[in-house]
């Protein structure tokens, strides 16, 4: 279990639960609350990364099943952001930042999520006709947040969802059944350069987190592809982000 105690286990363990449920039901994998719950636990950033895209990749599979069962899935909205993220969350996991400055990006990207995640809990209705996007803007928009998802161990869900919804190039589900998959491509290519680095390591507590994010994620998956998500969830794990963006750029 590593240096940590079994109750610091237990306590991440039901609050990523918690968090793979909330995210898993918009089409997240949930790696801005394992890391803002890690950053709480006061986990090594060295650590924080591998964790957070393993369990990305668990939970990111399970909503890009549930979503596509669910018939919400668009491969044509899909592979221009994909294609060009891939080889740069490559690229972006292979670069181990200093402590500190992995710390700063890390607490501003939980600070943007949880301001967004907030903003996101206000509604989930259809506001407008939907478009195709321009390729060439999403291929530009898939490269930079593939990189930012191997730096950091977020997927860039939580970046990509915004921008597709308030650019009208997708509908609610859409977004969601767009968003799981390009998590989980990006985690699986961050998470594999770090191994081939060498520069990540999986710890043994985390056979205790897997099986806490598969509750919850197939629940929440199944809850999203059904119908829009409890705003409350959203709410509280905003909050959570929040604080723990602010520890992790404060101190």
């Amino acid at each position: 279990m590593g240096a940590l105690s079994e109750a610091v286990i237990a306590w991440l363990a039901a609050g990523m639960l918690v968090a793979a449920f909330g995210y898993a039901a918009v089409g997240h994998g949930g790696a801005s609350a394992y890391l803002a719950a890690m950053a709480l636990a006061g986990i090594a950033p060295a650590e924080m990364r591998p964790v957070a895209l393993a369990l990305n990749i668990v939970v990111a599979a399970i909503g890009t099943y549930k979503f596509w069962r669910a018939g919400h899935f668009r491969w044509r909205l899909f592979w221009p952001f994909a294609a060009v993220s891939i080889p740069l969350a490559y690229v972006g996991g292979a670069i181990t930042l200093p402590g500190h400055a992995y710390r700063v990006l890390v607490g501003l990207v939980l600070l943007y999520a949880g301001w967004q995640l907030w903003q996101s809990g206000r509604s989930g209705a259809e506001m407008r006709a939907v478009r195709e996007p321009p390729l060439a803007w999403a291929m530009a928009v898939g490269a930079a947040l593939g990189l930012l998802s191997g730096l950091t161990g977020v997927g860039g869900g939580i970046f990509l969802s915004p921008l597709l919804l308030v650019l009208g190039w997708a509908g609610t589900k859409q977004t969601s059944a767009v968003a799981a998959p390009f998590i989980l491509v990006n985690s699986v290519a961050g998470l594999a350069a770090g191994f081939v680095a060498g520069s990540a390591q999986l710890p043994a507590y985390i056979g205790f987190l897997i099986p806490a994010v598969i509750v919850g994620g197939w629940l929440g998956a199944e809850y999203g592809s059904r119908r829009f998500a409890n705003p409350v969830v959203r709410r509280i794990l905003s909050a959570v982000l929040v604080v723990a963006g602010a520890k992790m750029v404060l101190v």
